[in-house]
């Protein structure tokens, strides 16, 4: 056991946090079943030069530092590991720039996605990255796990729109990596290399992002369905036509119920599964896109198909997208899943989350981003009920064969973090795994950042 008493000396007051009742709430992310411990202390720094100060302790006492965000993820990749500190950036929450001419935007790890996304409004300027918990994640932990979002199926991910950063390294070395110019390749991509990390290399103190001007006013296209599988058919249609969606989110009965139960919105769809598309592109060009998405639902087996005319049904129907999860969280403890295919497979594939659902007696209900194949199939159990556990996690594991045998990849957007470690092992050729632990020793020798997250700590035999 290490006293932090001489890492609260060589800081401001109040920047460790030592009080049990406090820090319990920072031990954990929102990862149902993953393990963790209550950390040693919190540190909640106000700078970069503070963060250094802090995993400079951290190497000395080869304490285990994990950094946090809002919280949010459901990997547990945030969660504390017996004798570590949790080091939270909610107090590096500063937007410090916004260029308009070069269209980037500087900020600290803990602003708030939402919050930069109006910062940059005001601005005519647009940050496109949306997870659907926009409201309460941070930068720095969408970054830390490539977060995506409901119009990445157009406009790319968290890596596609980051330059540079600065960070704190393994040993205590504040370093800045990247780049703010529209192009160049000076060197490795080492700024590129600790997008996804999820703080197993790096401690990331700032980050640079690129901005895009703002787009054209969406139109939606909702489509009803009454399996599950014809939905996907419509979605493999939509991306084999010439229309580039905004936005293609599935979402289904068990969701939308969930979500009208908690927040009253009025729902009232008669349908199994509903599948919401968005264009961005104005004038007629648009109108037609639009039109083709709503053909490509009804040959696809549509009970109903429109381009809605009503901008608050939209904008409701959406809202129960962004909301599916914390409402069925309501209902009992929920095991989220993170796969992503070939959209060619998003049919097959949805019609295997049935037939496991069935084989292990589990409820699933499914949300997605439909259009990019980033499936999140919603495990849910009771409480207490320790059968219904075990059932859930054999079919969470089956769930992660399966995408692996379609040609997919075990997480699209939340990361590895504990839950999906078995699953990396068996995605990633022992050579790549290899690379991984060099890659982990060189940036992080004394093995401190965030250790048992993200690959195994050693190779097999």
């Amino acid at each position: 056991m290490h006293s932090v008493e001489e890492l609260a000396a060589r800081l401001p007051e109040g920047r460790v946090v030592t009080d049990p009742d406090v820090i319990e709430r920072y031990g954990h992310d929102e990862a149902e079943w993953a393990p963790y411990e209550p950390p040693l202390a919190v540190l909640r720094p106000r700078s970069a030069e503070e963060v250094r100060t802090m995993v400079r302790w951290c190497a000395e006492h080869r304490v285990p530092v994990i950094a946090r965000g809002a919280g949010t993820g459901l990997s547990g990749g945030a969660n504390a590991t017996r004798d570590s500190v949790v080091l939270s950036f909610e107090r590096m929450n500063a937007v410090l720039e916004i260029d308009p001419l070069e269209r980037v935007a500087v900020v600290q790890p803990g602003v708030v996605n939402e919050d930069l996304r109006t910062a940059c409004a005001a601005y005519g300027l647009w940050y496109p990255p949306d997870p659907a918990s926009a409201p309460w994640s941070t930068i720095g932990g969408n970054v830390a796990t490539n977060a995506g979002g409901l119009c990445c199926v157009k406009y790319g991910v968290t890596r596609d729109y980051v330059l540079g950063m600065q960070i704190v390294t393994g040993t205590g070395d504040l370093v800045r990596l990247g780049r703010r110019t529209a192009k160049g390749v000076a060197g490795y991509d080492l700024a590129g290399l600790l997008v996804g990390s999820e703080g197993t290399l790096g401690i990331i103190t700032e980050i640079t992002v690129r901005l895009r001007p703002r787009r054209p006013a969406e139109r939606t296209v909702a489509g009803y369905f009454d399996s599950i599988v014809d939905a996907g058919r419509a979605v493999e249609a939509v991306v084999g036509s010439e229309v580039i969606p905004s936005a293609l989110e599935l979402i289904d009965r068990h969701c939308l119920r969930a979500v009208d139960d908690w927040k009253k919105l009025g729902l009232s769809v008669d349908a199994e599964v509903v599948l919401l598309g968005r264009v961005d592109v104005a004038g007629s060009v648009g109108e037609a896109d639009a039109e083709t998405m709503r053909a490509c639902f009804e040959k696809s087996g549509a009970t109903w198909s429109a381009v809605s005319t009503d901008e608050t049904e939209s904008e409701a129907l959406f809202q129960a997208r962004r909301l599916a999860y914390p409402a069925v969280e309501r209902l009992g403890p929920v095991l989220t899943e993170d796969i992503c295919v070939p959209v060619r497979a998003v049919p097959a594939m949805l019609a295997r989350i049935e037939q496991i659902a069935q084989h292990h007696d589990t409820v699933i209900a499914n949300i997605a981003h439909a259009g990019d194949g980033n499936l999140h199939p919603l495990l849910i159990t009771s409480h207490d009920d320790e059968a219904a556990r075990a059932r859930a996690q054999a079919a969470f594991a089956d769930i992660i064969d399966a995408a692996l045998d379609f040609g997919g990849t075990v997480t699209g957007e939340h990361g590895i973090g504990l839950l999906k470690m078995p699953g990396l092992a068996r995605e990633l050729d022992p050579v790549a795994m290899a690379m991984h632990h060099n890659i982990k020793q060189a940036l992080d020798p004394l093995g401190i950042l965030n250790p048992g997250k993200v690959i195994p700590a050693s190779l097999p035999d």
